[in-house]
């Protein structure tokens, strides 16, 4: 679980500029824990949303080859959140920043 947190939390840190935040919190529920990483970074266009977690998808080619990474992070992290019985909850708004959310159920 460790290395998908990792990767999760260097995209927040690649993706938001000097000077922003991000924010780390931690939060018990009925349901199991939730963990929610989010910034106040570039945030993800709506149309990209849906498909952020496709094996390769970049939503800017360009940008994505000059940050690193291969494009299966979140593909990856999506797959062991499943094998966990969770789920990844990811909020955006272009410009202004990006909200994920590790959803762990309890067992």
């Amino acid at each position: 679980m460790n290395r998908f947190l990792q990767n999760i939390m260097d995209n927040a840190i690649r993706y938001t500029g000097s000077g922003s935040e991000i924010n780390l919190t931690l939060t018990k529920h009925l349901f199991g824990a939730c963990v929610e990483i989010s910034g106040t970074g570039i945030g993800i266009p709506t149309e990209d949303l849906q498909k952020i977690t496709e094996r390769f998808y970049r939503v800017d080619k360009a940008r994505s080859r000059s940050k690193g990474g291969t494009g299966l992070g979140l593909t990856i992290a999506e797959k062991l959140m499943t094998l966990h019985n969770g789920r990844i909850e990811m909020l955006s708004v272009y410009g202004k920043g990006t909200s994920v959310k590790l959803l762990f159920k309890r067992t």
